[in-house]
């Protein structure tokens, strides 16, 4: 059961971002998102195809700068001290990173030795990831090897190895099979739940958002929503999450098209 007092709303934000705004070339791509995630919190960031939803997820791991806005990690400005905002940050990307020719453990070494953890503080975190995950016997294995669904793992092990408080999950699920996905998403959410991190996932895929603290819909660059599931719903009139999200896109798409 999660302690009260490390409940979200007793949580200081750990994401904070102020009218971000992204342009390639003539397109605006985001267009003043605003948003904020507490530890604690499992916030899903939904979105079609095109929404930003990647672009933002770029900004926020400091791959990409925002042209204008204001964007804080852990109470660091990321423009003034984004080594300090970035420390405390994990990140599974869409597409994948693993190197596939080392083995599962150097992969994961790899990672702590790029944040300075000492290697028996390494191996201890490298041991009981694997271990949660059922992956110990795979330690040695080539990662070509693996299936989809255990590269994934790796990735989620490779992102925590440093204890951060706030993980990125960039759609994580693309091209796993319908158990791999549910084993995926029910490990972060109960890493949330914890109380010890702060989730952000990104998604299209609207099943993937039933189990979240808040939704963030985001539409053409613009976030349509930010609430519960059940508030989405009711606000649309409509019966389902998904006939509720696909009322958002169009009235914001309605609103977006009047001069």
């Amino acid at each position: 059961m999660t302690n009260p007092d490390r409940s979200p709303q007793n949580c200081q934000p750990v994401l904070v971002t102020h009218a971000l705004q992204k342009s390639y070339g003539a397109k605006k791509v985001l267009k003043s998102v605003s948003l904020s995630v507490r530890l604690g919190e499992f916030v899903a960031l939904l979105g079609p195809n095109g929404a930003g939803k990647s672009t933002l997820i770029q900004i926020l791991s400091g791959l990409f700068v925002a042209e204008q806005g204001d964007l804080s990690l852990l109470g660091f400005d990321i423009r003034k001290d984004a080594s300090k905002a970035l420390a405390g940050l994990g990140v599974v990307f869409q597409q994948a990173s693993l190197d596939l020719d080392l083995s599962v453990r150097a992969n994961l070494l790899f990672h702590t030795d790029l944040h300075g953890l000492p290697r028996s503080v390494a191996q201890e975190r490298i041991s009981a990831g694997l271990e949660q995950h059922g992956l110990q016997a795979q330690a040695e294995v080539a990662v070509r090897a693996l299936s989809g669904g255990n590269r994934r793992k790796v990735e989620l092990i490779r992102a925590l190895l440093h204890k951060p408080k706030f993980l990125l999950m960039d759609e994580a699920t693309v091209g796993l099979d319908p158990a791999s996905r549910h084993d995926l998403m029910r490990s972060v959410e109960a890493l949330a739940r914890s109380g010890e991190v702060a989730v952000l996932w990104t998604t299209h895929l609207v099943d993937e958002v039933v189990n979240a603290d808040r939704v963030v819909v985001l539409h053409q660059g613009q976030i349509a929503f930010d609430g519960l599931p059940a508030q989405l719903i009711a606000q649309s009139g409509e019966a389902t999450l998904e006939q509720a999200f696909f009322k958002i896109c169009e009235a914001a798409s309605s609103a977006t098209a009047r001069p």
